[in-house]
């Protein structure tokens, strides 16, 4: 498994972060060499001199690739806008781009002008001035190389850092301008300084500040974008008055900030940051009034949290019976003695006794302060648990966990979901009601999949649906506005909450209301700007159920059409570059395929006559990729597709093909000993298993002699692989 994995490390088949993955997750069973001091200083000038400052530095002078996240990856690199240079740079050919790629805003270049301008200027000062040169050169050094050696760069950042380095951008900045006296210089050896003053300038102007101006302008304009407002108020609004809603880290909290603290927006609800939640000067303040906020409900004190109290409280197991919360808090507030433990330091820590705590639940209060709907009544459950699944529980949990045993459904709590750990949902994902963006407490049980942070909470229908249709959506959809990374990121909360209701009107046959939803989505999250298209999928899906097939027809050719244009860019390229974007290209066919085939599974015939001989012929184009890389394309649906729309013959000829191919498979497994059957055990189980699927397909559509024929190949194909199927007693 390791020399597999090895080698897709590579071929380049296995990303960086997934290789960390892979070894933090078999550390105990793997020894992970210890890097030599010449692999050491190779990572220091690869990555983080070069990877992680002269490409920003090139950014900045010769041009950038996009605007999304590099990672060692074909995004976020240099390239200059000169064709041949960036196609040996990054590997693959750049022209012909698919129009997303080629139309990212973030996609700059500027011909390599600045960064000659820059040189130049760097050579006159050195020509004129030595010791300003060195004056430069050192405050260009140590405000750029140094800082990258200084900080010791680690691997992939949850951000690009270029704005870290940025001092010695700057000084790069100065030889450029400088460069264009040493061509001023230049000229007048030649030709009359009358001409070469405006001939240097105009040639400068045009070459650098015009230049860049044109290429910078659309993705660093943010005049008329109120995306980020919009969100922040769509947050806020899914808030009833006097809400408690608790955020994770900057970006969920930040936008809510400025509108509150700027704007005075909604300033009943108190916003509380948990990752500050944990220094004592920020639960002061969260315990005074704040505009039109009331200090959150706690019991604990100032001198019961202050820094270095209860800084994290210890489990110490007293009792197996499941507690009050209120019980819990007492008992953490309590400085007795016998409530405490002693570590072998010397220092002591409060303890918690129990991790699985109880609610009780009002339900008077719940209904009084209009908690849930009135018609949910029947729902609301007596008593609500919780079990810790930590040892330690940090202050901000301690605060979390107070204010629930305080708050007695007074005020309605929220939580921003930005996280899928349990502990920032108090480890009541159980009892949440889905609302627009946020998921508010109830005490309603709704038990999910385990960690399955994308299907919580209760939903009503009637207020989500109110919620969404009065969202503030700024100028989401316009053309005149940069779709930079958050703001297409944010498209991931609003399109899974939009389909999250919209599944459940259907369910409700409230099609109206869903059509109405879906309506909104695709006219504020244009494909084409918002990009995440598979979250776009269940659109179609969800149009074909309210029986609206041409507006699923037309989101449908939005994909496609995404998916096609990425894929004839492909087809282009040598097998060569194809190895170097693999995942890119078998990525774009199975999501191709998948809008397929919910145009299959809704009988759409238009669909079904002209996409799928287009699709069957895009995979024989890639054959060789695929044959290189072992990947098998499953087409069983695609098959089971002609049959639906009559197409019998070719049905027929596409089932022959692939049950051929797995027929040759199996028998190739059947010549391997015992042993090297169970090591191929997962792929031959996967190759029967589609031949059953196939056989299925045959059994509904085919005529009873044709499906019995097949199932005796299929039969006799097994009985060569009985060894692999015996058992260990039939053996005994």
């Amino acid at each position: 498994m390791v020399a597999e994995f090895n080698n897709d490390v590579q071929t380049g088949q296995i990303r960086p972060e997934e290789q960390l993955n892979f070894i933090k997750k078999y550390s105990q069973y793997i020894t992970v060499k210890k890097p030599t001091a010449i692999e050491n200083f190779s990572f220091m000038f690869q990555y983080q001199l070069g990877y992680m400052y002269v490409r920003y530095l090139l950014w900045n002078f010769v041009g950038k690739q996009d605007d999304i996240q590099g990672k060692l990856n074909m995004h976020g690199n240099w390239i200059s806008g000169i064709d041949f240079i960036d196609t040996a740079l990054l590997g693959i050919s750049q022209k012909d781009l698919p129009k997303d790629i080629k139309n990212n805003k973030g996609r700059n270049t500027y011909f390599f002008l600045p960064f000659i301008l820059g040189i130049l200027g760097l050579l006159f000062v050195a020509k004129k001035d030595m010791k300003l040169f060195w004056v430069l050169l050192v405050f260009f050094l140590f405000t750029g190389l140094a800082i990258q050696v200084y900080t010791n760069v680690r691997p992939f950042e949850p951000r690009e850092r270029d704005y870290s380095v940025v001092g010695s951008f700057y000084v790069f900045s100065i030889w450029v301008g400088i460069g264009v006296m040493s061509l001023y210089y230049g000229f007048k050896t030649y030709i009359p300084k009358k001409i070469s003053a405006p001939l240097a300038t105009g040639l400068c102007l045009l070459a650098v500040p015009l230049l860049m101006a044109n290429q910078n302008w659309d993705d660093h304009d943010r005049s008329n974008k109120y995306t980020a407002q919009s969100m922040a108020k769509a947050y806020l609004d899914s808030c009833q008055e006097n809400a408690l809603l608790f955020t994770i880290g900057d970006n969920d909290t930040f936008a809510l900030w400025y509108l509150q603290e700027i704007e005075h927006y909604r300033t009943d609800v108190r916003v509380i940051n948990t990752s500050l939640f944990a220094t004592d000067w920020y639960i002061d303040q969260m315990k005074r009034k704040a505009y039109k906020s009331d200090p959150i409900p706690s019991q604990l004190t100032h001198d019961k949290y202050r820094w270095g109290t209860r800084d994290m409280t210890i489990f110490q197991e007293r009792t197996k019976d499941t507690i009050n919360i209120k019980t819990l808090i007492d008992f953490i507030a309590s400085d007795n003695e016998s409530s405490m433990v002693e570590m072998q330091s010397g220092q002591k820590h409060h303890t918690f006794p129990s991790k699985n705590i109880y609610i009780p639940v009002d339900k008077n209060a719940v209904l009084q302060n209009k908690i849930i709907d009135p018609k949910n009544t029947d729902k609301i459950v007596d008593t609500m648990y919780l079990h810790i699944n930590k040892d330690i529980l940090g202050k901000q949990n301690l605060l979390m966990l107070d204010i629930l045993a305080n708050n007695n459904w007074k005020r309605p709590i929220y939580f921003s979901g930005g996280s899928a750990d349990a502990a920032e949902f108090l480890w009541l994902k159980d009892y949440l009601q889905y609302d627009g963006l946020i998921y508010k407490l109830v005490p309603i049980h709704t038990p999910i999949q385990k960690n399955n942070m994308f299907d919580m909470g209760f939903i009503d229908t009637d207020v989500s649906y109110k919620k969404i249709m009065a969202w503030d959506w700024g100028n989401s959809g316009s053309d005149k506005i940069y779709h930079d990374v958050e703001t297409r990121t944010n498209a991931f909360s609003y399109r899974s909450a939009i389909a999250r209701v919209t599944e459940k009107l259907i369910e409700e046959k409230k099609f109206d209301k869903a059509e109405n939803l879906l309506d909104l989505a695709m006219e504020k999250m244009p494909v084409n700007k918002f990009e995440l298209y598979t979250l776009v999928e269940p659109f179609i899906e969800a149009y074909y159920q309210i029986n609206k097939p041409k507006k699923a027809r037309k989101v449908y050719g939005d994909l496609a059409n995404l998916y096609k244009d990425h894929l004839r860019y492909y087809n282009t390229l040598p097998l060569q570059e194809q190895l170097l974007i693999t995942e890119d290209i078998i990525t774009d066919l199975e999501r191709f395929k998948s809008i397929i085939i919910t145009a299959i599974e809704n009988k759409d015939e238009t669909l079904i006559k002209t996409e799928i001989p287009y699709y069957l012929n895009l995979i024989n184009n890639f054959k060789p990729l695929l044959n290189e890389v072992g990947y098998e394309i499953s087409i069983a649906r695609l098959i089971e597709g002609l049959y639906k729309v009559n197409i019998d013959d070719k049905a027929r000829q596409l089932y022959l093909t692939e049950t051929t191919k797995i027929r040759k498979v199996l028998g190739l497994a059947s010549k391997l000993s015992k042993e090297q059957m169970y090591g191929y055990a997962e792929q031959i189980l996967e190759a029967i298993s589609d031949y059953k699927r196939l056989l299925r397909i045959i059994d509904k559509h085919e005529d009873s002699l044709f499906f019995k024929s097949e199932k005796l190949k299929f039969d006799n194909s097994l009985d060569d692989l009985e060894v692999f199927f015996k058992s260990e007693e039939d053996e005994n």
